[in-house]
């Protein structure tokens, strides 16, 4: 039910942005129109945005922690590759074993401190 005081307001914002903030809080269990109330209401509250708003980029050189992590697991891999393909041990864990080990290009395993 509409209160008395209730006006709508129409606004244009990324199409994925939008699709991803009512996935979001439709799992919060909100609608996209208490959410944003609720962003207002904060707001308003506050006297400010908030939260921190800023020119600086996020992370590491611009980077996300997540692009850092997705860029560190390629690195890895690229790493990796690069020693077998030279016949280099790679240096991996078992988890099964909790331990340590080389791995030979012919796929021997010498675990440390055995």
């Amino acid at each position: 039910m509409k209160a008395r005081n209730d006006v709508q307001v129409t606004m244009r914002i990324d199409r994925n942005v939008k699709e991803a903030a009512e996935q979001l809080f439709s799992r919060l269990g909100l609608s996209m129109t208490t959410a944003v109330g609720l962003f207002l209401r904060k707001a308003v509250s506050e006297d400010a945005i908030p939260f921190v708003v800023s020119a600086k980029k996020s992370g590491i050189n611009g980077y996300s922690a997540r692009q850092i992590e997705e860029l560190f697991g390629v690195a890895v891999d690229d790493a990796i590759a690069k020693k077998k393909q030279n016949g280099s041990p790679v240096a991996r864990y078992d988890e099964e074993n909790k331990k340590a080990y080389l791995e030979y290009a012919d796929g021997r395993r010498e675990y440390v401190n055995d």
